[in-house]
């Protein structure tokens, strides 16, 4: 049965409106004309996303979120994305957003990372964003 999980790792966060937010990932990943098999957040910090972010893709740079595509099946989502709370918050006064808004860009930034969407040049940072801004109107509940 698909799962959609959300765990903390050495922060204390509290999702909110935690069914309706799994029902909105659900439906991006359908809408893209995948299949949802397990898909994990873990909130974490940025000190331990940064570990991570050097040990396993050898950036020693701060970021808000590490996708990691464990999938095996073609059109299958399993995976598991780590969330800098700590870069949520400061990126959400950078940029003028509510923490929840922000949260909720990374939260399907990561998702569509799984489907194939990259963000590494320009042109792909434009898509990214475009599918991200899509899918944030799509929500039916309350941020």
């Amino acid at each position: 049965m698909p799962q959609i999980s959300f765990f903390e790792e050495d922060v204390r966060y509290n999702l909110k409106d935690k069914i309706k937010v799994k029902q909105w990932i659900k439906d991006t990943i359908a809408a893209e004309g995948y299949k949802l098999d397990e898909l994990t957040y873990i909130f974490c910090s940025d000190d331990y996303l940064l570990k991570m972010n050097q040990q396993y893709l050898d950036h020693d740079t701060y970021t808000d979120i590490i996708t990691f595509d464990n999938s095996t099946t073609e059109k299958t989502i399993t995976g598991d994305i780590f969330i800098s709370v700590d870069r949520i918050r400061e990126n959400a006064a950078k940029f003028d957003q509510t923490i929840v808004n922000e949260l909720h860009r990374v939260i399907i930034h990561g998702v569509l990372h799984l489907l194939g969407y990259k963000d590494k040049t320009p042109a792909d940072n434009k898509k990214m964003t475009q599918m991200e801004d899509k899918y944030l109107v799509k929500r039916t509940f309350n941020i």
